[in-house]
C-alpha cells in the first residue's frame, strides 16, 4: 500500500479492492473516529486506476499502462463558472479593467495545470472564453453590428487576429501604444515536472549539486 497526502486529502493506493474495503477503509474510519474525523462520503471512493479518480482538482488515469493526469471536469467546469461570474458582474465595466482582471484568473488557473497533459483543456476553455466574451460585448451592444463589435473589441495583436484587447491610450518610450491583450490558458507552456529523485536529500551536501542543477533548469524554464 501507499499513500500520498496534501493537507486534508489523501490518496491510498492497494493491490486489490477488497483489501481496501475490508482492512485499510476500517482503519482509516477508526483513526480519523478517534481524533473527531471522519470520511467525506462526496470524496471518498474505492476504484480501480483504469477507471479514474480525481485529486485536487485533476483526473488521474491509467491507460494502456501510461499514467494520464489531465484537468478534472469539475475542476474545468468551476473554472469556466468563475469566468461566466466575473463577465456577469462586469457588463458595465470597461475593457482594460475586464481584461487584467480575467487574464489573472486565467493565468493562475493554466499555471496550476501545466505540469500535466493539460494541452486539450487549454484550447477548450480559449473557446469557451472567446464565445463568453463576444455575448458580453453583444450585450453592451444590442443595436450594434457583429463587424462593429468586433473592430471595437477584438483586433490584432503579433499572430493573433482575434485577440481581445484594448489600446490604453499610452505610449512607450519609442511612441509604440501599449495594448492590453487578454490573456489565454495556451499562452502558458505545458512543462513535465520530472519527479525528484527518491535518495535526494536536501540536507545531504552531497546532493548539493543535484539541486542546484534542478533550480537553474527551473530559471530557465525547462524541466529538470
Amino acid at each position: 500500500m501507499h499513500l500520498v497526502r496534501y493537507a486534508d486529502d489523501f490518496i491510498i493506493t492497494g493491490r486489490s479492492k477488497e483489501l481496501l474495503e475490508n482492512d485499510v477503509r476500517p482503519l482509516v474510519e477508526d483513526f480519523l473516529r478517534e481524533r473527531g474525523l471522519r470520511l467525506s462520503p462526496e470524496k471518498t471512493k474505492i476504484t480501480h486506476i483504469s477507471e479514474g479518480f480525481d485529486f485536487l482538482g485533476q483526473h488521474l488515469r491509467k491507460r494502456q499502462g501510461q499514467l494520464l493526469i489531465v484537468p478534472a471536469k469539475k475542476n474545468v467546469h468551476a473554472f469556466m463558472d468563475r469566468v461566466r461570474t466575473i463577465l456577469q458582474h462586469n457588463v458595465a465595466s470597461s475593457q482594460e479593467p475586464l481584461i487584467r482582471h480575467l487574464s489573472l484568473v486565467i493565468r493562475g488557473w493554466a499555471n496550476y495545470h501545466r505540469h500535466i497533459a493539460a494541452s486539450r483543456a487549454f484550447r477548450k476553455v480559449d473557446h469557451e472564453i472567446w464565445y463568453k466574451l463576444w455575448r458580453w460585448a453583444n450585450k453592451r451592444h444590442p443595436k450594434k453590428t457583429g463587424s462593429w463589435i468586433a473592430k471595437k473589441y477584438w483586433r490584432q495583436v503579433g499572430g493573433a487576429n482575434w485577440a481581445f484587447a484594448v489600446d490604453t491610450g499610452e505610449k512607450t518610450k519609442n511612441g509604440t501604444p501599449i495594448i492590453v491583450r487578454l490573456a489565454l490558458a495556451t499562452d502558458t507552456k505545458i512543462r513535465r515536472h520530472t519527479k525528484v529523485r527518491s535518495d535526494a536529500n536536501p540536507f545531504d551536501p552531497s546532493w548539493d549539486g543535484y539541486f542546484e542543477e534542478r533550480a537553474v533548469l527551473k530559471e530557465r524554464g525547462r524541466s529538470p
